[in-house]
């Protein structure tokens, strides 16, 4: 059956196959990279090689000699002519009440560098071999300053300062919920568990690295930025406020984005140096990253080290849950960064769990290390990660059987809505349902017979789950959305949002399917223009939940607008006009009109909306992941077997994108637990992990057999219109602790129980053999 005679084979529900596939498939995608301007330049960074260092001098004459070079800008040079520093984390606090404390971030360097590979000139050329060949001719005087890169270095007596104001090194912190009430909890508690927990710094690694084209027009005094961002108007925000240009002075446009995952959220210095450069020489002026320079400088994840304490009654009821956490947030404190790790991971830092007393105590630590911010889950897998480990270190210690631990702490869907005590409020949950159907398709209840094959053949096998929730939708509720029906007939629909590899555009294209009933090939979505409308962007998995939901307000109210001029020109009430299809029609006539024969009667040949809307509030998809893994004593090899998921994201539009990214998350959460980890040198504070050959980075061989994911539809988000939740990030947040816990497990199994608060990602065979050898 054609689509023709049944559009809604591609509506909400069916695994329709991505739109945006196939002219990435043929080699027709257009990134940033493949767009060549006319008279176009390229622009080199001269970036430090030292953690700390007083810059005494930055001496261009020779590298501006060489052939093709047309300019070289230092910090200097862009503070004098206007160009502010990034904003820091206002609104923060330090212990004592006072601001957030952290060096301005200028765009590049001016009187010190912070952190190796920190910017500190510029260099356009008319090639890009040109470009770096003369960055590499600059000459620095640089005189090298004590540094620290790790927080227990960055928080002893006597450490060196990243920045003479924050004292400590602690640039921002935030305690939530009553220390009085916890401790008098954990006075009266039967049981108290305690655990020291790190979150490793990780890159992002998205396949494309940053890049940037700017084209400044002297003509009308524009500047237009091609770029792979996830939030295309707060890019352009951000390069306003740093050049002094009102808004509409800077268009912003995105084309294909291979990978995101939160590390291309807003403007970084070298964005603002490329528009900059383009504006100062009137020429079209391109830089992208090589994969060092990302390394060196995109922003990282995680860094967070907590200890975490549990304070249970004597049937395992917890009574208190207490956490003090150190953040290493890099030598500049972005507000990203400290939001992520002193309010947001917090927020979901009780999960599935009914606890109310709470005494949190977060720190954000300045070191000499490149700037952290957000990375996929975004501090919420650090605070699920912590409160997991606890949970299966306290059925260890209780003796309390860890499924049966967390049924008696779960948060009842009669107790919905829930308010936290960081209050959060969730709007639905069955949080033990979803447990329990996971359980079955892991075969939870077989795993002892697995275990003794494991065994016979030498190796210990462990099982490790992980339930719990998480907060999307960004706390930015409103979006904005054009629906143009053409008289050609297309309905071209612009949203905001980004696309960025998570197949956004199918999605929203199938929703405009559900709303006008019409073939999916008359739709067209178009996102990516700060020209064609402002908006968010795609952060915080709120992409369908705010975005989609923006779509389908938009459709329904474009719908209503037809109908009204439907009835004008059939004469007759807009009551007794009825819509289906792509055809209006009155109720008991053979009266009829085409939605897109209508649109071609209006002056302009279309029925134009432009519709803005908001949904109620955050939503809180969930899930129970479970893992089965395999330990190799004699080489500390982990190898997972089996990996089994149940999730709640509400009503699923399409399962096919749906099952991609939860089974992608978790390839980055598993990625983490096992190999992946950014490794800064405490002696030199040189990076150790700058390259794809040092950073060892999850390939598709990770997991040993296919995943089973599985969506439960039966909770819908009461908090917008499609009952939708945010599903990006969910797999990244169950997947660490679950495989974590899985090796936890294998050594609790094999009389090694000791060794599971000692386990530390990335679970490296290494590291896992040293920790298997006897003690001296």
């Amino acid at each position: 059956m054609s689509t023709e005679t049944n559009p809604m084979r591609f509506g909400s529900g069916q695994a329709v196959r991505r739109l945006e596939d196939e002219s990435l498939l043929t080699g027709a995608g257009r990134f940033t990279d493949d767009v060549t301007l006319p008279n176009q330049t390229f622009l080199a960074f001269v970036r430090s090689p030292y953690p700390h260092a007083r810059l005494a001098s930055v001496d261009t004459a020779s590298a501006a000699a060489m052939p093709g070079v047309l300019r070289i800008f230092t910090g200097a040079e862009l503070r004098a002519a206007g160009v502010k520093p990034l904003p820091g984390a206002e609104g923060f606090k330090r212990a004592d009440g006072s601001d957030c404390a952290s060096p301005p971030r200028h765009m590049l360097a001016i009187d010190a560098v912070r952190f190796v590979g920190e910017p500190v000139a510029a260099v356009i050329a008319e090639t890009a071999r040109e470009a770096r060949d003369a960055a590499e001719a600059v000459l620095v005087d640089y005189e090298e300053r004590p540094m620290v890169v790790d927080l227990s270095g960055a928080t002893a007596d006597g450490a060196p300062l990243v920045w003479d104001e924050a004292t400590g090194n602690i640039a921002a912190e935030m305690r939530h919920g009553s220390s009085d009430a916890a401790s008098a909890a954990f006075a009266k508690a039967s049981h108290v568990v305690a655990l020291d927990v790190v979150n490793q710094r990780v890159a992002a690694l998205t396949i494309e690295p940053r890049s940037v084209l700017a084209d400044f027009d002297a003509a009308s005094g524009r500047i237009t930025l091609r770029m792979a961002t996830q939030m295309p108007s707060g890019v352009r925000d951000s390069v306003c406020d740093a050049l002094g240009l009102p808004n509409n002075q800077v268009r912003v446009l995105v084309g294909d984005v291979g990978g995101g995952f939160g590390m291309k959220t807003g403007a970084y210095p070298e964005d603002i140096v490329v528009a900059f450069a383009s504006r100062a020489l009137g020429r079209p002026v391109k830089w992208v990253a090589d994969r060092s320079e990302e390394f060196l400088s995109s922003r990282h994840g995680r860094d967070i080290e907590a200890h975490a304490e549990l304070a249970l009654d004597a049937k395992g009821k917890i009574l208190a849950l207490r956490i003090k956490t150190l953040a290493n947030i890099g030598a500049y404190a972005g507000v990203t960064a400290v939001a992520i790790q002193l309010l947001i991971g917090p927020w979901v830092q009780t999960s599935v769990y009914d606890i109310q007393t709470i005494d949190f105590h977060f720190q954000a630590v300045l070191t000499h290390t490149a700037p952290t911010g957000a990375y996929r889950g975004a501090g919420r897998p650090e605070a699920i990660y912590t409160i997991e480990r606890l949970m299966d270190e306290a059925a260890r210690q209780t003796g309390i059987d860890r499924i049966e631990l967390r049924r008696r702490n779960f948060i009842q869907p009669a107790q919905m809505p829930y308010t936290n005590p960081m209050q959060q409020t969730y709007d639905t949950g069955k949080f033990e349902s979803v447990m329990d159907q996971a359980l079955q398709l892991a075969d939870w209840q077989g795993f002892d017979a697995r275990a003794a094959e494991s065994m016979r053949q030498g190796k210990l096998r462990g099982l490790g789950i992980a339930t719990f929730l998480e907060w999307t939708g960004g706390n930015v509720f409103e979006e904005r959305v054009t629906v143009s029906v053409q008289a050609d007939g297309i309905i071209e629909v612009f949203s905001a949002v980004n696309a960025m590899g998570q197949g956004i555009a199918t999605t929203l294209a199938q929703l405009a399917v559900d709303a006008f009933g019409v073939p999916i090939e008359k739709v067209r979505i178009v996102l990516g223009d700060t020209d064609r409308g402002d908006g968010f962007g795609s952060a915080g998995s709120r992409s369908l939940f705010t975005g989609g939901s923006a779509v389908h307000v938009g459709a329904e109210r474009t719908i209503d607008k037809a109908r009204e001029l439907a009835a004008q020109e059939l004469e007759v009430a807009p009551a007794d006009v009825a819509y289906a299809a792509g055809v209006f029609k009155v109720a008991g006539t053979d009266l009829q009109l085409d939605l897109f024969t209508l649109a071609g009667r209006q002056p302009d040949r279309q029925i134009f909306v432009d519709s803005t809307s908001a949904v109620a509030g955050p939503t809180w998809p969930n899930g129970c992941h479970i893992c089965e893994v395999e330990l190799d004593p004699p080489t500390g090899d982990v190898s997972v077997l089996a990996y089994a998921s149940v999730n709640d994201v509400g009503r699923v539009v399409n399962p096919m994108i749906v099952r991609g990214q939860l089974e992608g998350g978790a390839v980055q959460g598993i990625g983490q637990a096992l190999c992946e980890r950014v490794v800064y040198d405490v002696e030199t504070g040189q990076p150790l992990t700058g390259s794809l050959m040092d950073y060892a980075a999850p390939r598709a061989d990770i997991i040993a057999s296919m995943f089973k994911t599985e969506m439960d539809q039966s909770t819908p988000c009461l908090n917008n219109p499609l009952g939708v939740k945010g599903v990006g990030e969910l797999g990244t947040i169950g997947a660490t602790p679950a495989v974590v816990n899985a090796v936890a497990d294998a050594l609790a199994r094999a009389g090694m129980a000791g060794l599971a608060p000692r386990l530390d990602m990335p679970l490296s065979p290494a590291r896992m053999w040293a920790l298997m050898q006897p003690g001296p």
